[in-house]
């Protein structure tokens, strides 16, 4: 009789401030999870060697009980916020999260679980995961992920391109704004500092002086706060001169736009399209395709466990 036991897989998409957890049968999300775990916060409240075994704990924990519950997951994989070497795996720095350098996550959190663990940046993660779910797409698609920083990631023929070294599209360190905020990458006026939810609260603060949320600032913004506006606007414009320099040299038609910042889009867009059309060459005018994303915020922990397929549990 053929064996119809259900095979699963396990995909991990790790923020600053939290932890999501999901298990799929192909694309199908069968369970979705998430844990306290703002590493964020574990970073700068401990050395860097306690900072990374505390997150090594922390995530083990948070898988666990999954692992217990499907014990048919065959594969384990993350998106990890960072510089990660495609052939080894480590990563070499993360800039929003302080102290983290030259760490193995695949390697210490699979000798902890008895996994093979693939770890992929997280914008790399989400890119996949939205080229999956959008049946993918003929001649790729760029990813920009809004979240506590700015991701970018790249799908070309049904790979998601990496890099020499694994640090390619590294577009929330793309600067467009001369001399302006310092960036955790270590230089000064990264499109993350203006476009991200981080960003828009500094953008905030600065022209009022008062600490909110980028929600709470989207919320004054409707209700028509002009430094609400201008700071979401501003956004809009920035994250589009990125997009329009990070096309002249990729040459993707499809772009897609996920992470928390996009239920703020209607402050952004004018602004976005304006910007976006003036600074595309011309010959590109008319030819992009910008979509937000529909997947319900799983893509990324999706992308993670789709390439993480081949990924077995150790002997």
């Amino acid at each position: 009789m053929r064996d119809v036991t259900p095979v699963y897989r396990l995909g991990l998409d790790v923020g600053g401030t939290n932890l999501r957890l999901g298990v799929f049968s192909d694309l199908r999300l069968i369970e979705e999870t998430r844990f306290e775990a703002n590493y964020s916060a574990i970073c700068k409240q401990h050395s860097p060697a306690q900072a990374w075994q505390k997150i090594i704990a922390v995530t083990a924990e948070a898988i666990q009980p999954l692992l217990e519950k499907y014990p048919t997951i065959q594969s384990i994989g993350i998106g990890f916020p960072g510089f990660i070497d495609p052939h080894t795996g480590i990563l070499a720095q993360s800039p929003n999260l302080p102290g983290l350098l030259n760490v193995n996550l695949g390697h210490d959190l699979g000798a902890r679980l008895g996994f093979n663990i693939r770890v992929e940046n997280d914008a790399n993660a989400a890119a996949f995961g939205e080229f999956s779910l959008l049946g993918q797409p003929a001649g790729g698609l760029l990813y920009l992920g809004l979240g506590t920083g700015v991701g970018a990631g790249l799908v070309v023929n049904g790979h998601v391109w990496a890099g020499q070294h694994g640090y390619a599209l590294e577009a929330g360190h793309i600067i467009v704004e001369h001399q302006g905020r310092l960036c955790g990458c270590g230089n000064r006026g990264c499109v993350e500092q203006y476009a991200s939810a981080t960003g828009i609260s500094k953008g905030y603060a600065e022209l009022t002086g008062q600490a909110r949320s980028a929600l709470e600032i989207a919320l004054a913004a409707e209700q028509g706060d002009e430094h609400a506006r201008a700071v979401y606007a501003d956004a809009g414009r920035k994250l589009a001169q990125m997009l329009a320099s990070v096309l002249k040299v990729v040459d993707v038609g499809t772009v897609l736009i996920g992470g928390g910042v996009v239920a703020a889009w209607s402050l952004m867009s004018e602004a976005f399209y304006q910007r976006l059309e003036a600074d595309l060459i011309p010959v590109l005018r008319g030819k992009i395709v910008v979509h937000l994303s529909r997947s319900g915020d799983i893509a990324g922990m999706l992308g993670a466990a789709l390439l993480a397929e081949s990924t077995t549990r150790s002997a």
